[in-house]
């Protein structure tokens, strides 16, 4: 396993520890932190990520790794200590920028969305990530390895940075005086977060506020305007392909309808929400309500139990999935990624309610019962222990025995 695989994994159970705190913590406040559906949503739009993840590495550090070889005005040598604080510093200058124009620039704001689409702000927030952000991203790091950053110490920084921001979402931290003033911190980042028209679209910085503060897109939280969240085109599906292709989709879109080649390129690069005139004219769209109903299809508790359990083994299958990654050959990990895409899609059918998917989800989970035991084989394991094959068995045999009850309780 890569380094930045190990890390995650490895900060995978502390990820899980502190939600687990965070429940306590807002159980005992008497207020509802979390809602099923949406932690299921927002958890597996991280996992998919770190999926996407194992391929688009080739794309966004090899181009960096050719960059620093062929390219670097200097050479930096990682036994530095200088080399690796100037780095985190360098790439939390770089990110604010990134994740600024991730708010100002359409087509960055099609891979952000992903991050802003959950109408709760809690710790399984921060772990709902984009899939597409690759894609674009590595542009803004290039000044890091024209000056010479060594892979390692880009790769470390960048880890550094993400693991700071999983704390900055929760609403169970309030101020925390000189320390807001400084640094990227829960109150800072709800106030990023929030739809409110006073929030809306300042606070980027990573890890130091400090950068705002500078470039004058600071903003500090109300208690007089608490924050909503969500995003303005709300994206009302737990559908998590969906979630990272809507607004993929919508501006491609108006892309097709618009009249003039020039919108035809503004659509990408022009804000978020700006439309070409004669589109708006001729395909309108609905002003957006700060007091709309949050997205909550009804569910029974058992469905969303079976959901939870579902889940808890779709991340351990990940976690797997992770380990092997550096060993197990291309079309295993596809074969893999597939699966656990799939399976993920079908949950979120399952939490919105729709009657198909019992019916895509009994396939699957006979399938995960019987293919195994039957071949003897699973992803990365030529030879898979009875034991193991087994308890896939009675596992997911069982699975497929509720559903049926499941479906009846609607």
């Amino acid at each position: 396993m890569n380094t930045p695989e190990l890390i995650i994994t490895l900060a995978t159970p502390v990820f899980f520890a502190l939600i687990a705190l965070e429940l306590l913590v807002a159980k005992l406040r008497g207020r509802k932190a979390y809602h099923g559906s949406d932690a299921i949503n927002s958890i597996g739009l991280g996992v998919i990520s770190q999926i996407v993840g194992v391929f688009a590495k080739v794309l966004s550090l090899g181009i960096y790794a050719w960059c620093v070889e062929h390219l670097a005005l200097f050479t930096l040598s990682p036994g530095s200590l200088w080399v690796w604080a100037s780095g985190l510093l360098l790439y939390d200058f770089l990110y604010y920028w990134l994740h600024r124009c991730g708010h100002e620039v359409n087509i960055l704001w099609a891979a952000h969305v992903v991050h802003h689409q959950s109408e709760d702000y809690n710790l399984s927030t921060a772990l709902r990530q984009t899939s597409s952000g690759a894609l674009l991203g590595w542009l803004f790091y290039l000044p890091m390895a024209l000056l010479g950053y060594p892979l390692q110490v880009f790769v470390v920084v960048a880890l550094i940075d993400l693991l700071y921001q999983f704390w900055v979402h929760t609403e169970m931290v309030g101020r925390l005086g000189w320390f807001d003033r400084v640094f990227c911190s829960p109150s800072n980042h709800r106030a990023h977060h929030a739809v409110n028209d006073r929030y809306l679209d300042r606070n980027y910085g990573g890890i130091l506020i400090l950068w705002d503060r500078l470039f004058g897109s600071f903003v500090e939280e109300d208690d007089n305007d608490p924050p909503l969240y969500g995003t303005r085109s709300p994206l009302r599906s737990w559908n998590p392909l969906w979630a990272n292709a809507e607004v993929y989709w919508a501006t491609l879109q108006d892309c097709w309808h618009a009249r003039r080649w020039r919108d035809k390129l503004l659509v990408w690069l022009k804000p978020p929400g700006w439309r070409p005139a004669d589109v708006a004219e001729r395909y309108p769209k609905p002003a957006f309500d700060l007091r709309r109903k949050r997205f909550e299809p009804p569910i029974s508790r058992a469905l969303i139990g079976y959901c939870l359990v579902q889940f808890a083994l779709l991340l351990a299958m990940a976690t797997q999935f992770l380990q092997m990654a550096g060993s197990a050959g291309m079309p295993t990990l596809l074969a893999y990624a597939g699966y656990l895409v799939f399976s993920l899609c079908v949950l979120g059918a399952l939490m919105e309610g729709r009657r198909q998917a019992f019916w895509l989800e009994g396939v699957r989970v006979l399938a995960t019962a019987i293919v195994p035991l039957a071949s003897g084989r699973w992803f990365g394991l030529e030879h898979l222990a009875m034991p193991l094959a087994v308890a896939l068995l009675l596992v997911f045999a069982l699975s497929a025995t509720a559903l049926p009850w499941l479906r009846r309780l609607g």
